[in-house]
Parts: structure tokens; C-alpha cells; sequence
């Protein structure tokens, strides 16, 4: 029992890791984007100026920055409330409210998860391609090769459905993401009067999907040029795949002579036991009972009947026996023709 849970083990284990690549590459490529997005302090200064995020706050940019490196800060550290302090109109006072700070709380949650998946699947890409090209060898190199063909087409898929929903409807599919990811309302906020939306509205969440997005698609284009240039500089030789497929097609037709002779020795023994039951069967009586021939019973009548008719054919017989037979006739001369006619 133990010998086949080993063999049931090892002939899963390494399907079960070669679908864990081809998940946890996509998941590598979407959450390393958003982990630099999320950490790039010059992109996130830069979303301020394209959404006008001074005149909708009411605060210089300069205050704004420091804010958005601060954000930056917690979500890397361990500080558990996030409290910004910046001035406006000559006074020191929170750039957040408290239901923001809140809601930040949960942000930053989220993006730990996502931070920790980051390194998860990054831990597990490296631990795999390793275990594959340097334990297992240059055939399993072009498997690998393979298989991230395979990842990049997942990848490429959900990449296209979230674009897809973004140009459709971004607004609706924000909300509803916002719904599945958060157990509360506290990230409903007011354009008017909340400045963390005033700060970074939904079109600059659009844009960032969007980025991640075709990030995600130009790493996808990079890593098909490397799969597909490693497994066309790796083929083997063509006579080597000739000979291979030669191979193959001769190991197929002995397949099908072998199964075409296994049915034709089957029909022939099913031929020889049908004919050896035929003979068997009048013999040894097993086919059935054999067929009576239906005699009729004479009644009195029909026997009377039958024996006065052999009784006159023998009298009839007799009789013709005592007569002579009369001589044959004489020939005659021919009548001379007539000399008229009618």
C-alpha cells in the first residue's frame, strides 16, 4: 500500500507544481505592477497634477507630496492609523478625515495581501524554474518553456477581461470590486468634502488599472519571445525528427496490426467454437430436440382404399402380361395424289 501511495505521490506532485507555475506566474506579473505602482512616489506625484488634486483640495502641492509619501510609508510599515498633518490657510490641521483614516486602514490591509502574494509567487516561480532546468535537465527546460507559454496565455486572458470591463464600465465594476473587498461603506466618500478622493479620483483608479494592465501585456510579449526563441534555438535536428517521427508512426502501425490480428484471431476462435457447437449439436442432442417428421395415422377408410388400388394395379399388371401383343402394322404404299383440286 505504501509502494502505491509513493507512486500516486510522484506522479502528482509534479502536475499539481506545474499548474501552481502556471497560476502563480500571472499572479506574479499583476501583483509586481501594482506593488510599483503602489511604492513609486513619482507617479503618484505626478496623478496629483494631471487631476488638479491642489485646487480640489484647497492645498498646495507641495503639502500634498509630503502626503503622498507618507501613504506610501504606511503602507510598507507597521503603523496601524495613518495620520497626516499638513497646513492650510496658516494653520496645522489633519489632511484626513476620520472615516478616511478608517477606510486607509483597510487599504492598507488589502495591500499587504497583495504584497505577500507578491512574494509568495515569486518565491515559488524561482523554486520551480530552479528545480526544473538545474535538477531536472535541457528536456525539462524546454517543458518549462512550455509551460510559461501556457501562464502568459492565462494571464493574457484575465489581462483582456479586465480591460474590457474597464472600458465598458469602469465606474460600475469599481463599485461592485469595493463591495466584494471591503465589509464596510467607509469607502463611499464624498468628492466634496472627503480629500482623499479629491486627491486621487476614480479616473486616476482608471488610468492605474489601465497601466497595470499593459504592463502586465509587455511582460507577457517578453516572456513569449524568450519561451518561443528558447524552444526554437533548443529543437532538435531535423533528421533527429524524422526519425522520431518515423518512429511514431511505425510504433502506431505496429499498434494497429497487433489490435487488427487480436479481432481477427477473436473472430477466428469465435468461428471455430460456432462450427464445433453445429457438429456438437446434432450429435450430442445439446442444440435442441431434433425435429419429428409429422406421420399421419391411417384411418380405416384410407387403408381399404389403398389396398384395393395395389390390389388392381397387381391385376391390372397380370392381365396385360397373358395377351399377346398384336404385330406391328405393314407399311403402305403411298396413295397417288389427286388430280384435282378444290
Amino acid at each position: 500500500m505504501s509502494a502505491v501511495s509513493g507512486i500516486s505521490a510522484g506522479r502528482i506532485l509534479p502536475v499539481v507544481a506545474s499548474i501552481g507555475f502556471v497560476l502563480a506566474l500571472p499572479i506574479l506579473l499583476f501583483t509586481t505592477n501594482i506593488r510599483f505602482l503602489a511604492s513609486d512616489t513619482g507617479y503618484l506625484e505626478g496623478g496629483l497634477r494631471r487631476h488638479d488634486a491642489a485646487e480640489n483640495t484647497g492645498i498646495a502641492l507641495n503639502e500634498l507630496d509630503y502626503a503622498v509619501g507618507a501613504i506610501v510609508r504606511y503602507f510598507e510599515d507597521d503603523a496601524d492609523t495613518l495620520r497626516i498633518l499638513v497646513f492650510t490657510g496658516g494653520q496645522e490641521t489633519a489632511l484626513f478625515s476620520e472615516d478616511e483614516t478608517l477606510h486607509m486602514e483597510d487599504v492598507k490591509g488589502l495591500m499587504r495581501t497583495i504584497f505577500r502574494a507578491n512574494e509568495v509567487a515569486l518565491g515559488f516561480v524561482l523554486a520551480y524554474v530552479a528545480a526544473t532546468v538545474l535538477w531536472a535537465g535541457e528536456r525539462s527546460g524546454r517543458h518549462l518553456a512550455k509551460e510559461t507559454l501556457a501562464a502568459v496565455g492565462v494571464g493574457a486572458l484575465v489581462g483582456v477581461v479586465i480591460g474590457i470591463v474597464a472600458l465598458v464600465g469602469f465606474d460600475g465594476a469599481w463599485n461592485q470590486l469595493h463591495e466584494v473587498l471591503f465589509t464596510n461603506d467607509l469607502w463611499l466618500l464624498d468628492p466634496r468634502t472627503d480629500r482623499l478622493i479629491q486627491m486621487f479620483p476614480e479616473t486616476f483608479w482608471a488610468e492605474a488599472t489601465f497601466i497595470v494592465v499593459g504592463m502586465a501585456l509587455a511582460e507577457a510579449v517578453v516572456l513569449v519571445g524568450g519561451a518561443g526563441g528558447y524552444l526554437w534555438f533548443t529543437r532538435p535536428p531535423r533528421a533527429e525528427r524524422e526519425e522520431a517521427t518515423d518512429d511514431e508512426s511505425e510504433d502506431e502501425e505496429a499498434e494497429v496490426a497487433e489490435s487488427a490480428g487480436e479481432e481477427e484471431d477473436a473472430a477466428g476462435g469465435e468461428a471455430v467454437e460456432d462450427e464445433a457447437e453445429e457438429e456438437a449439436g446434432p450429435e450430442s442432442g445439446e442444440d435442441g430436440p431434433e425435429e419429428e417428421s409429422p406421420t399421419e395415422e391411417p384411418t380405416d377408410e384410407t387403408a381399404l382404399e389403398e389396398v384395393e388400388e395395389s390390389a388392381g394395379d397387381e391385376e391390372g399388371s397380370g392381365g396385360q402380361e397373358e395377351q399377346p401383343q398384336p404385330p406391328p402394322p405393314q407399311a403402305q404404299p403411298p396413295e397417288a395424289p389427286n388430280s384435282g383440286s378444290i
